[in-house]
């Protein structure tokens, strides 16, 4: 199975604070315990090497809602794979590595504007980073997962009111260096189509499209 998505989930499943993975002979069973969100399926191989039968082997074994599945290839080639009561998202995401030695800092994008301020932490082997407005409301947030020789960057996200400021560079470059910090020299992450330019501006690179689906319970 590939190694980055082997990051990827060690790393999610510290972030998210989910159920330790479960090996299958396609990929990883996780438990992550949401309403929405039970278990996730994911398989091990990406691009070319995804195959359609473990895919229809994962998708046709769901029976309850609840269950996602997230395939390491383009949505259009997955959705056909799919039976009856699958939802899958059209657009792509993205999995998406970089050396942490070319991520620099964040005092090389010049610090925050004038007006906001950082906050970081560590619990629990993740490290947050949260920043805020002049009259203290949430600017941008983001995490880092650090598992050994790599770490997995999530839930990247800048308010909208304070979008186009650099706060989302300044917050990638914080994490990154705090998990370089900590002997990590991979970072891992799952974008959106959205983010996609912003992790690339900083040096990551596509490793494989994404596509992600749930099963909403209705076969008929």
């Amino acid at each position: 199975m590939d190694r980055i998505v082997r990051a990827w989930v060690d790393g999610w499943v510290v972030s998210r604070g989910a159920a330790p993975p479960v090996v299958e002979g396609w990929g990883y069973t996780i438990d992550v315990g949401q309403k929405g969100h039970v278990t996730r399926h994911v398989l091990g191989a990406t691009n070319d090497r995804v195959e359609e039968a473990s895919v229809r082997k994962v998708a046709d074994a769901v029976t309850a809602a609840g269950v996602w599945l997230k395939v390491f290839a383009e949505p259009s080639a997955v959705r056909p794979w799919l039976g009856a009561g699958w939802w899958i998202d059209p657009e792509p995401g993205y999995l998406m590595s970089v050396p942490l030695t070319d991520t620099g800092s964040a005092a090389s994008d010049g610090g925050l504007p004038v007006g906001y301020r950082l906050r970081t932490w560590t619990r629990g082997g993740v490290t947050r980073a949260l920043v805020t407005a002049s009259d203290g409301s949430w600017a941008a947030r983001g995490q880092i997962a650090p598992t050994g020789g790599t770490a997995v960057v999530d839930q990247i996200e800048t308010s909208a009111e304070h979008r186009r400021r650099g706060l989302g560079r300044f917050v990638m470059r914080t994490l990154t260096r705090a998990a370089a910090d900590q002997g990590a020299e991979t970072g891992v992450l799952a974008g959106t189509p959205e983010g996609r330019a912003l992790y690339e501006s900083l040096g990551w690179r596509v490793e494989a499209p994404l596509a992600s689906g749930h099963f909403v319970g209705d076969r008929s």
